[in-house]
C-alpha cells in the first residue's frame, strides 16, 4: 500500500510541475515528431509480435 502510495504522491507531482514549467509545443515541431513516431511504434509492435510467437 505504501508503495501505491508513494507512486501516486510521485505521479501527481510530475503532473503538477509539468503544468507549471512547460512551453507549448510548436505544432511544426509536434508534426515532425509524429511522423516519426507513428513508423517506429509500428515497427515495435511488429517486433514484438515477433519476439513473441518465437
Amino acid at each position: 500500500m505504501l508503495i501505491l502510495l508513494l507512486i501516486f504522491g510521485g505521479v501527481a507531482l510530475m503532473v503538477v510541475l509539468g503544468e507549471r514549467f512547460t512551453k507549448p509545443v510548436d505544432p511544426q515541431r509536434l508534426a515532425r515528431l509524429q511522423r516519426w513516431l507513428t513508423p517506429l511504434v509500428g515497427l515495435m509492435l511488429v517486433l514484438s509480435l515477433l519476439d513473441y510467437s518465437l
